[in-house]
């Protein structure tokens, strides 16, 4: 998983409340758990005039001219704004990995899925949840600002305009220490990789006969 300390990219709105699961990545490209290859049918249907199909170069089929990640302004895009509930639907961990391997390393929205969210985190991705009120302002100066791009300080917990507004958004320490290390689960519990292997030759010591049965 990748680090997350500073990042500041361009910002790409896209402006409808509900986005689901099956929006971010549909059902047929749920066969694959390579992790990579899912950023060229990132909201497939709504990018794409035709249907997408696995394993199927997305280059030459036509684009929908009315959906913003097909604008050239938005072609480096790597902050996405969202409306509410984002990612709600069904809990495919899917479409984070969508998202991160199309480019986006930040989603800010005024609320998320529960599970999607969880997803985010747990793929290098950060979700910031900011109020309605702000998440318009920043839409507005998307729309009317080419080139409109955020900063954001996971360390301190702000978004940061180009006006030097900040925007404080709130996350776990867990989650935050994991992005900042840029560990999963598995990594994080790796590290503890020397208390686990003493731990596991004194429980043998102590318990000879479990270690005798499971070989």
């Amino acid at each position: 998983m990748k680090t997350f300390t500073l990042h500041k990219g361009l910002v790409v709105g896209i402006d409808r409340p509900n986005i689901d699961t099956d929006m971010i990545i549909p059902k047929q490209f749920l066969k694959s758990i390579k992790r990579s290859g899912f950023g060229q049918n990132l909201f497939d249907e709504l990018r794409y005039m035709d249907e997408g199909k696995p394993g199927v170069d997305c280059k030459s089929r036509i684009l929908r001219d009315d959906f913003p990640l097909n604008y050239p302004r938005y072609t480096s895009a790597s902050i996405l704004l969202a409306q509410e509930n984002f990612g709600c639907g069904s809990s495919r961990e899917h479409a984070p990995w969508a998202l991160e391997d199309y480019g986006f390393r930040v989603i800010i929205a005024p609320s998320f899925a529960d599970i999607f969210f969880t997803n985010c985190l747990k793929n290098g991705l950060l979700p910031i949840v900011l109020s309605k009120k702000i998440v318009k302002y920043i839409f507005d100066q998307v729309e009317i600002t080419e080139g409109y791009q955020l900063s954001v300080d996971l360390q301190k917990q702000v978004v940061i305009t180009p006006s030097s507004d900040e925007f404080f958004f709130d996350i776990d320490e867990f989650s935050k220490r994991a992005l900042l290390e840029g560990l999963d689960e598995i990594g994080l519990t790796l590290k503890e990789s020397d208390l686990i292997c003493a731990y596991e030759v004194e429980h043998m010591k102590n318990a000879p006969w479990i270690f005798g049965a499971i070989k």
